[in-house]
């Protein structure tokens, strides 16, 4: 594991529960940081199936960690 370079960053922006529920995922699953978690998750979701192939027109505004309304999510207003 001593040859591992990532020569790509990536950057994205997480509200505040969004942020809450991948440090969770994180501690719960005793990840050693959140690069790693977000690694893992993303992983996770790249194998994944059964999901909804994204709209046309679709928005990033669109996709989120959390749902609205629901546990650990934001209550509609």
């Amino acid at each position: 594991m001593g040859d591992l370079t990532r020569g790509e960053r990536l950057q994205i922006m997480l509200t505040d529960d969004e942020m809450a529920a991948v440090d969770d995922w994180r501690f719960n699953k005793r990840m050693p940081s959140r690069a790693s978690a977000v690694r893992e998750l993303l992983k996770r979701g790249l194998t994944a199936e059964g999901f909804v192939v994204a709209k046309n027109g679709s928005r990033s505004k669109d996709y989120g960690v959390v749902e609205r309304g629901k546990p650990g999510g934001k209550k509609p207003r």
